[in-house]
C-alpha cells in the first residue's frame, strides 16, 4: 500500500499557521499573546478554548481537547488521518506524496466497504419488493416505526433462503471471497460451500463515522426450524439478534450503533445516551431524541467510551432497573473509570422494572422521557452506592471492607482533580486518611465479579489460619478509622507533610462551593462580602465564584474549572483546584455528619465579622492617632465604644 511519509507531515505542519486553520472554522479573538474562542467541542458561553501561535497548539480548559492543526481538523470535521492531511495540503497548495509498500490492505478494505454497501442496498430493496416482506413490514409497524425513520437508519430485510445474497452479489470468485471475508457468508465445514449468514431477519446496517457500512445486525422474525447449513441437521432459527463477526474493518468493541446518525443531527451533542439495543436507538430517534447510541451485543467497554468522548463531554447510561440492568451498570462503571479525565461527565439512569427506552418513550412521550434524564445518578454517587452495597458502613469492619473494595477501583482513575476528589470523598465516608487508602490501592477489586461482602454477625467465628493475614490487615485499617480524636471546634486541615493547617473562612467557603455549587440556588444565603477585596486574593476568588454561580445555575465543578482556566489562565485554574485537590478539609470533618449549608453560612458570617473587626481596628487606629484635645465629644464616645469592643473580642478569643 502507499502511505504518507512522515517528513511531509512535519513539513506541512511547519508551513501552516494553526491560528489561520482554526480561525477559518471557529472565529478567534486575540487575548494577549494567544487567541481564544468558545470551544467548538462542547457547549459553553464563556471562552475556554485557547490557541497558541507560539507553540502551534490548541487546548480547551473546559473539556480538555488539545492538539495540532491536523488533530483539530480530524476532530472538528470528523475526518480520517489521510483525509485531514490531504485537506490541509490542498489549502497550502501542496500535493501529497506516497511511499509504496508491498502489501495492499487499503485496497482490500475499500473492496469490503463496497461489498457491504451493495449488501445494504440489496436488503433495503428486499424490504420493499420481496414477496415475503409482509412479516418484516408488519413487525416494524407493530413496533411503531415509520417509513421515514426506517429510511434514515437504512433498515432492510434478509429473506429466507441459503444463497439469496450470494446469488445477487457473488457474481465471481473475488466477490464470493469478499462476502466471506466481510462476514456476510459462511463456509460449511463439511461441504466447503458458502451460504448466507443472515436469513429471514430485519437488517440493521452498522455505519462508521464516515457513514460507510462496516457490518450488520439482524433481528430474527420467527422461530421456524431450518437446517443448520445446506445439508445440515435441523435446529432453531438462531439467536434473536445476530451481528456480523469481527472483520478487518469491523470491531464491535470499538463501534457504537447510531453514532453516525447522532452526529449528523448535531456535530457536538451535549451528551450521548447509551442504550442497550438497536430498536431503543431507533425508537428514541423517531420521537426526536437523536443522541442515543448502543453497543453491539457487548458490554460498554473502555474503547466505546473513548469513541463517545471524542464527540461529547457527557454520557448517560440507560439501563433497566432490574438486577441484570444494575449488573450491566456496574460493569459499565468499572470500564468508565480509566477514561474519566477532568472535564468529562458520566451518569446512570435506571428505568422502571420491565421498561426499556423503546417502550417507555412510547408510553410517556419524549418530554417526560427527557425529564427522566434529570434524575440520572452522577458516576460518583452511583460508585459509592455500588461499593457500599451489602456492607454495613456504620460498623468499623464495614468501613474497612468498603475501603478495600473502593480504593483499588479509584486507583484506575486518571491523574487529575476528579481522582483527588473521589479519594477525598472515600476518606470522608470511611474516616481514613489518604495515606491509609493508598496502602489499599493494589488490592484486587471488582463490583461485578466478586461476591458481595455481608456485614459480620455477632456470633461470627474467628477467621481460619489461611485468612489470618488478611483479617489482621482489615482490623488494622478499621482501627485507624476509629482512632482519631473527636472533632475540634475549629475547622482544620492536614497538609501533605502531616502538619495541621487552619482554614480561613474564605478558603473554607470556596472549598464548600466548589464541592457543592448548587447550594447557592437551593437555599437563601447572605453572600454579601466586603466591597474591597483587592488585598485578599481568597476573598477576590470567592466573590468571583459566587458571581459565576449566580450567572450559571447549573454550573458543575468541571465547568467552573473550565471557566477559570479560560478567563484567568492555567495558573489561576491550578490555584483554584488546589483548594479541593489537596484535600484541605480535615479528617475531623470527614468523620462526622457534615452540614455544608451551615458551614458555608458560618464561614460567610465569619468573613463579615472579620471585616467589621478590621474596620473597627482601622477606626480605632485613626482615633488613637489624634491628641485627646483634638477629639470632640462624639469621637471620645466612639473611642470608648471601640476600646470596649476590642476588650470583649480579646476575652471571647481566650
Amino acid at each position: 500500500m502507499s502511505r504518507i511519509p512522515q517528513y511531509f507531515i512535519d513539513d506541512l505542519l511547519s508551513r501552516l499557521d494553526i491560528v489561520e486553520v482554526i480561525d477559518s472554522r471557529v472565529k478567534l479573538r486575540k487575548t494577549g499573546k494567544n487567541y481564544s474562542a468558545c470551544c467548538p467541542f462542547h457547549k459553553e458561553k464563556t471562552p475556554s478554548f485557547t490557541v497558541s501561535p507560539e507553540k502551534q497548539f490548541y487546548y480547551c480548559f473546559g473539556c480538555g481537547a488539545s492538539g495540532t492543526a491536523l488533530g483539530f481538523l480530524m476532530e472538528y470535521e470528523h475526518l480520517g488521518f489521510v483525509d485531514a492531511v490531504e485537506s490541509l495540503a490542498g489549502s497550502a497548495g501542496l500535493s501529497v506524496p506516497r511511499e509504496e509498500q508491498a502489501s495492499t490492505p487499503q485496497k482490500t478494505h475499500q473492496n469490503l466497504y463496497s461489498i457491504l454497501t451493495r449488501a445494504q442496498k440489496y436488503y433495503e430493496q428486499q424490504l420493499v419488493e420481496h414477496p415475503q416482506r409482509k412479516e418484516a413490514v408488519a413487525y416494524l409497524k407493530n413496533r411503531g416505526l415509520t417509513g421515514a425513520i426506517a429510511r434514515d437508519f437504512g433498515l432492510g430485510y434478509a429473506p429466507p433462503g441459503w444463497d439469496n445474497l450470494l446469488i445477487k452479489l457473488g457474481l465471481n470468485e473475488e466477490d464470493r471471497q469478499l462476502l466471506a471475508e466481510s462476514g456476510m457468508a459462511i463456509t460449511n465445514e463439511e461441504s466447503g460451500r458458502l451460504y448466507d449468514r443472515f436469513r429471514h431477519r430485519i437488517m440493521f446496517p452498522i455505519l462508521d463515522l464516515r457513514g460507510r457500512v462496516i457490518g450488520f445486525g439482524g433481528r430474527i422474525l420467527s422461530s421456524d426450524k431450518e437446517p443448520q447449513s445446506p445439508g445440515g441437521k435441523q435446529r432453531g432459527a438462531g439467536p434473536k439478534y445476530l451481528n456480523s463477526p469481527e472483520t478487518p474493518i469491523f470491531h464491535k468493541g470499538r463501534e457504537l450503533y447510531g453514532l453516525y446518525q447522532a452526529l449528523q443531527q448535531e456535530r457536538r451533542p451535549e451528551n450521548l445516551l447509551v442504550v442497550e439495543g438497536y430498536m431503543d436507538v431507533i425508537a428514541l430517534a423517531q420521537f426526536g431524541i437523536r443522541n442515543a447510541v448502543a453497543t453491539l451485543g457487548t458490554a460498554c467497554g473502555e474503547e466505546h467510551l473513548k469513541l463517545a468522548f471524542r464527540h461529547t463531554s457527557a454520557i448517560v447510561f440507560c439501563f433497566d432497573g432490574d438486577n441484570a440492568g444494575r449488573k450491566a451498570a456496574k460493569r459499565a462503571l468499572e470500564n468508565a473509570l480509566p477514561v474519566m479525565t477532568d472535564g468529562r461527565k458520566i451518569q446512570f439512569l435506571f428505568l422502571p422494572e420491565g421498561q426499556d427506552p423503546d417502550s417507555l418513550v412510547r408510553q410517556v412521550g419524549p418530554e417526560r422521557f427527557t425529564q427522566q434524564l434529570n434524575t440520572a445518578l452522577p458516576l460518583e454517587e452511583f460508585f459509592f452506592t455500588a461499593v457500599a452495597e451489602n456492607i454495613d458502613t456504620r460498623t468499623m469492619e464495614g468501613r474497612a471492607r468498603m475501603s478495600k473494595l473502593a480504593a483499588p477501583l479509584l486507583n484506575r482513575l486518571p491523574t487529575g482533580v476528579f481522582r483527588e476528589l473521589m479519594f477525598a470523598q472515600l476518606a470522608q465516608r470511611t474516616g481514613l486518611s489518604l495515606d491509609v487508602l493508598i496502602e489499599l490501592i493494589h488490592e484486587p477489586a471488582s463490583l461485578v465479579d466478586s461476591p458481595p461482602q455481608s456485614p459480620p454477625r455477632q456470633n461470627d467465628h474467628q477467621p481460619s489460619i489461611k485468612d489470618e493475614r488478611a483479617f489482621i490487615k482489615e482490623e488494622r485499617v478499621a482501627s485507624r478509622a476509629m482512632s482519631e480524636p473527636p472533632r475540634a471546634q475549629q475547622i482544620v486541615a492536614r497538609s501533605r507533610d502531616g502538619g495541621r493547617i487552619k482554614l480561613s473562612p474564605a478558603r473554607l467557603a470556596l472549598t464548600i462551593l466548589l464541592e457543592s455549587p448548587d447550594v447557592l440556588h437551593k437555599h437563601e444565603i447572605n453572600c454579601s462580602l466586603p466591597d474591597d477585596t483587592s488585598s485578599n486574593s481568597e476573598l477576590t476568588q470567592l466573590k468571583t465564584l459566587i458571581n459565576l454561580l449566580r450567572d450559571r445555575p447549573n454550573a458543575s465543578f468541571h465547568s467552573i474549572l473550565g471557566y477559570w482556566g479560560g478567563v484567568y489562565g492555567m495558573e489561576a485554574q491550578k490555584q483554584l483546584t488546589s483548594l479541593v485537590a489537596n484535600q484541605l478539609l480535615s479528617e475531623a470533618r470527614r468523620r462526622s455528619p457534615y452540614d455544608s449549608l451551615q458551614e458555608l453560612k458560618d464561614a460567610l458570617a465569619r468573613i463579615r465579622q472579620e471585616e467589621q473587626l478590621r474596620k473597627q481596628e482601622q477606626e480605632l487606629g485613626e482615633l488613637n492617632g489624634l491628641q485627646l484635645h483634638e477629639l470632640d465629644d462624639a469621637q471620645k464616645q466612639r473611642l470608648r465604644e471601640l476600646l470596649i469592643l476590642k476588650q470583649q473580642t480579646r476575652l471571647t478569643k481566650h
